[in-house]
């Protein structure tokens, strides 16, 4: 399953699409003009010239905010030389504050909200006196805090818009960025787990083939002296293929998420002496010849601590069986109290061997950093080549 299947997408807020916006805009246009016709009977100068140039700007209210205020605004001052009373299109001008304190920055959103009150004042001394009425205060408060409510409303409106359209962008980007790290982390989690699982394979299929290759060599060369021995050296091969078989098949399960054979692949350091004895000389006196050493296997350790013993010891004894030559004398050494401390060291020429270009050192290495402890690997000065690793409970 792809981790864009199971990770879902953020749901991103309704919102109006460009067409949508714009439609509106120009719908919102249309009828502020549509009664522009009836002041041609009363007065021509405000249906042709002063509803079209305070409506019109409306239509960039969205992409040029702060013109399209300053447009309105222009229009309005217009209209107070002209004409003394309040016209339908009036509405325009808390619209375009609106708009700039949504559309726009903060400081045009708060110069349309100054402009806005000086305008309301203006206007209210201008329809105050096309009333013929008296200025005063009591006839002036009235017409300026009605008028100052709608462009301080309109104002507080676009803010609180922008406001929080930055604040849903602003988590709409987080939730974007929480998604890609996640993804992210599930790719790099198949990575390990894929890296992983090439070790394993590499440990098991590479023992086994070379201790099975060994074990034939021994048994070719025993056939002509001793069929008896070269008869248990196959029966020997035959145990040890079917169990790399065995585990690579295991391995090869966990590849299956429909499958799962309800074993455990991974050994342990109970199965130590198996594999000890499975890499023994069994008659072939060119065989590699074991002195093994085990203490405290019994002890309780974490699995994961015990199957990496188990492969720093598998791939030890792998290379001792491919590069140390024939005759070779190894000692195998695994204490478990405090660490779990372990020794591979033999006394062939596997040291001057040239190099077959594996991964088997640093799959070790990688395997032993991992839980933090120490892998030391190199030629013995008195010949032969040694393993060394400690690996913290």
């Amino acid at each position: 399953m792809e981790s864009s299947d199971v990770l879902d997408r953020p749901r991103q807020p309704w919102r109006l699409t460009r067409r949508g916006e714009r439609r509106l805009d120009v719908g919102l246009v249309v009828l502020l003009l549509l009664p522009a016709p009836l002041y041609l009977f009363s007065d021509p100068l405000v249906g042709l010239v002063v509803v079209p140039l305070q409506a019109l700007p409306l239509l960039w209210r969205r992409t040029h905010a702060g013109w399209a205020f300053a447009g309105v605004a222009l229009a309005s001052a217009l209209q107070v030389p002209l004409v003394g009373t309040p016209i339908h299109t009036q509405v325009a001008f808390p619209v375009a504050v609106y708009s700039a304190a949504r559309f726009a920055p903060a400081r045009t959103g708060f110069v349309a909200l100054g402009v806005g009150l000086v305008a309301a004042a203006v206007a209210s001394l201008d329809w105050i006196t096309g009333f013929d009425g008296d200025v005063s205060a009591r006839t002036f408060l009235p017409y300026f805090l009605t008028v100052s409510a709608f462009v301080v409303t309109g104002w507080a409106l676009g803010t609180l818009g922008r406001t929080r359209r930055a604040y849903v962008d602003a988590l709409v980007e987080r939730g974007e960025r929480i998604r890609r790290d996640a993804e992210q982390q599930v790719a790099l989690a198949a990575s390990a787990e894929r890296a992983r699982i090439a070790r394993e394979m590499h440990d098991v299929v590479a023992h086994g083939l070379t201790v099975m290759v060994v074990q034939a060599d021994g048994a070719r060369y025993a056939a002509a002296q001793d069929p008896a021995v070269a008869t248990d050296t196959l029966a020997r091969i035959a145990v040890t293929g079917r169990e790399a078989l065995t585990d690579m098949r295991q391995l090869l399960g966990l590849l299956r998420a429909e499958e799962s054979s309800g074993r455990s692949p991974l050994p342990g350091l109970d199965d130590l002496p198996g594999l000890l004895a499975a890499a023994g000389p069994g008659g072939d006196e060119d065989a590699v010849h074991l002195d093994v050493d085990l203490v405290g296997l019994d002890r309780p350790v974490p699995t994961a601590a015990g199957l990496t013993a188990y492969r720093v010891v598998q791939e030890a004894l792998t290379n001792v069986h491919k590069h140390a030559g024939p005759g070779v004398r190894a000692r195998v050494s695994v204490h478990v109290a405090e660490a779990i401390r372990v020794e591979v060291v033999d006394d062939g020429r596997g040291a001057a061997a040239p190099d077959g270009g594996g991964h088997g050192l640093l799959g070790m290495r990688e395997r032993v950093d991992v839980h933090g402890g120490t892998l030391e690997t190199g030629p013995r000065p008195d010949g032969g080549f040694g393993v060394r690793a400690t690996i913290p409970l």
